[in-house]
Formats: C-alpha cells, sequence, structure tokens
C-alpha cells in the first residue's frame, strides 16, 4: 500500500479508524506488560491517538510514528499542546514533555531510534497493512527492538472475502507465523465485536473479532 494513500486519507479527513476516546482494551490489558514507570512505549502508525495521552498519563514516555504530518499536528493541537520541532535523519520530531511523534516513514527506523523502548503498543498498524508488508513490518521489529522488549498488538478477524482492507483481516495463525520465531506470543482475549462496529456491518462483515495479543521478544 502506497504512502499516498495515507496522506489522502488524512488530508480528506477519512479517518474512521480514528476513536474519540482511550481503546478500552488498552486499559484492559495494559497491566500484563508490568512496565516500569518513566519506560519507553512506541507507538507504530499512532495517527493522533488519545491512547497516547493515557500512556503518557500512566507515567511513559511515548514515542509515536506518522506519516501524516497532518495528523502529528493535529494531535498536537487537540491536545493544546506546543511541540518543539526539530529534524534527525528521515524524521520530523514533535515533542512535548513524554509526548514524542516522529513523523516519517515507519519503514525508515533503524535499532538505534528505539534503543530504550520497553514496549510497543500496536492497535491499528499491522492491521493497515496489507500481506506482504505486514511481513516487513513485523520483520522490521524483530530486527531492532532489543531482547525483553513486550508488544500489546491488537488485531481484527473477519472473512477477508466480505471486505477489502483496510482495516485488513489478521489471524491468530498469522501473528504467530510472523511473530513466534523470536516472540513469545500469547492471546489475552478473543472478543466479537461486530455489533458495536455498524460501519463494518455496512461494509458486508458476518462476524468481526477483536483480538488482544501479548508479546515479548526473546532474541
Amino acid at each position: 500500500m502506497h504512502k499516498d494513500f495515507w496522506q489522502e486519507r488524512w488530508a480528506r479527513n477519512e479517518i474512521g479508524f480514528h476513536l474519540d476516546d482511550v481503546h478500552p482494551g488498552l486499559r484492559r490489558h495494559w497491566s500484563r506488560l508490568a512496565l516500569s514507570e518513566g519506560a519507553t512505549v512506541l507507538v507504530p502508525l499512532c495517527g493522533k491517538s488519545l491512547d497516547m495521552v493515557w500512556l503518557a498519563g500512566q507515567g511513559f514516555k511515548v514515542v509515536g510514528v506518522e506519516l501524516s504530518e497532518k495528523a502529528v499536528q493535529t494531535f498536537f493541537s487537540e491536545q493544546q499542546l506546543e511541540a518543539e520541532v526539530s529534524q534527525s535523519g528521515p524524521f520530523r520530531i514533535y515533542r512535548s514533555g513524554a509526548l514524542e511523534i516522529r513523523c516519517g516513514d515507519f519503514f525508515a527506523l533503524s535499532a538505534a531510534d528505539v534503543v530504550g523502548c520497553r514496549a510497543v503498543y500496536d492497535r491499528a498498524a499491522l492491521i493497515a497493512l496489507p500481506p506482504p508488508m505486514r511481513q516487513r513490518y513485523a520483520a522490521l521489529l524483530s530486527a531492532i527492538l532489543p531482547t525483553g522488549c513486550q508488544q500489546l498488538l491488537v488485531t481484527l478477524d473477519y472473512d477477508q472475502a466480505e471486505m477489502d482492507g483496510p482495516p485488513f483481516a489478521v489471524s491468530r495463525g498469522e501473528v504467530s507465523d510472523l511473530y513466534a520465531s523470536e516472540w513469545n506470543v500469547e492471546l489475552l482475549e478473543a472478543k466479537e465485536v461486530l455489533q458495536r462496529n455498524p460501519k463494518m456491518r455496512e461494509r458486508g462483515l458476518t462476524r468481526l473479532e477483536e483480538h488482544f495479543h501479548w508479546l515479548q521478544r526473546r532474541v
């Protein structure tokens, strides 16, 4: 999926994937990671997610990565935060207190960018990518994140024949295929959510499950 796709979605304000509140699953499952206060949390393809505000409020340093500069600027504006802006390699960095968003291509991240990262919160990254890019995305995380780093990964599972993504269907089996060789993978919850997603029903879905996974980097 070309980068222009997401730039155009933000330009047209077609952001139905954005939640107007903190994801309830984040509140339910974040404690599973048992992170120390002040730990750094990476939020890939973060948009203007309010989940970042919640994580910062729990005492963590949050590093989001987002392609759309409009999304980044809107986030700080809506949170009424004055961001310090700088350039580091391929990323334009917006920073305010414990919140930092790197504006640029996620696939440009290096190990040096995430050297102190202790966790990843992925609610909307893996499911935003078509299959070949999902493999590339998971391989990059495995290549650059340090041993012991954890993830709280949220995926959706449905019959892909009923609807084109994004968001794309990612099964439990695919999560295992992508990560199990280098990460411990545990399913925390599988929840039927079609009834509270009328837009998904309108797009033709007859089944929609939301899955919460805990992962930890072994090697």
